[in-house]
């Protein structure tokens, strides 16, 4: 009776959440692959012409696609190193003798409590208008100018921006990671003369393998599905230089009305995400220290 008892609540809490996650996941992953083997516009007047996989066969030779993969590659390479950095700097710094810590976590963590659209406007504000006043204030017009209006540091401008928002989200995950660290490791290899990048090369690092791997994971897959932040800071722009690939997918569809199409992208983006962030799993997870 017991046993039944059990399964029955835990149906109860686990049922709404299975419901939740098929209605917003499974059953639009599953449409969205349908519509990927059609020609339509995305009206629902207009006739759906089946083509099979003539979508995907399509992108082969579509080189704008290519683009938008190479970029959005680069940005999520150089943001997963900079967001990392960045975390695990912070908390190291604020898990230290420091004083104010609590401010110091409150102010690391704050940017990212802030919406993508409305972060990429103020820092739409800080590029083009206090840069260029910097600038000419400075004489050093090299450095501080619109770098939103430069093909080659518009990119740059938004892995700073992405960088600044998610570094402090990473790093109340390392955070945690230090502090399950046994405070007696620390102290043992500090007596036997143990210096601070000794301990952290040898214990710290290796015993944050299972924080690594969840910073790693969060930071590809926010990095690669980037959308609000690309569109309020640059829009794509200029030249298409910053068009990352869920920017490039929203404008197939809704932009240029090629729903199958784009749908295929959206299927074969997905597929790439996965590989990527599973793979990066696996291979961190393998590397993973046990106390």
């Amino acid at each position: 009776m017991n046993k039944h008892h059990n399964k029955f609540w835990y149906l109860l809490f686990t049922l709404p959440l299975i419901i939740i996650f098929a209605t917003v996941v499974l059953i639009p992953f599953f449409i969205g692959l349908f519509y990927s083997f059609f020609e339509w516009d995305g009206f629902s007047n207009n006739p759906m012409v089946y083509v099979g996989i003539d979508n995907y066969i399509a992108l082969l030779d579509d080189g704008r696609f290519g683009q938008s993969a190479w970029l959005t590659l680069k940005f999520t390479i150089m943001s997963l190193i900079l967001v990392n950095v960045l975390g695990l700097g912070f908390a190291l710094l604020v898990t230290s003798a420091l004083k104010s810590t609590n401010f110091a976590r409150t102010m690391f963590f704050m940017p990212n409590l802030i919406g993508g659209l409305i972060l990429g406007y103020i820092w739409q504000f800080i590029f083009s208008d206090a840069f260029r006043i910097i600038g000419d204030l400075t004489g050093n017009e090299r450095i501080f100018f619109n770098w939103l209006n430069d093909t080659d540091f518009a990119m740059y401008a938004l892995v700073i921006v992405f960088s600044w928002q998610m570094a402090g989200y990473m790093m109340i995950i390392y955070i945690a990671g230090i502090q399950s660290i046994p405070g007696e490791v620390m102290e043992s290899a500090q007596i036997d003369g143990a210096n601070y990048w000794q301990r952290f090369k040898n214990i710290v690092f290796p015993l944050l393998m299972p924080a690594l791997t969840i910073s790693l994971f969060l930071t590809l897959s926010f990095g690669f599905k980037i959308y609000d932040t690309n569109l309020s800071l640059t829009g794509g722009g200029p030249a298409l230089s910053t068009e990352l690939l869920a920017m490039q997918i929203y404008n197939e569809i809704f932009g240029y009305n090629n729903y199958g199409y784009g749908q295929a992208k959206a299927i074969v983006f997905f597929i790439v995400i996965a590989t990527i962030t599973l793979t990066q799993v696996y291979v961190t997870k393998k590397r993973e220290v046990e106390m």
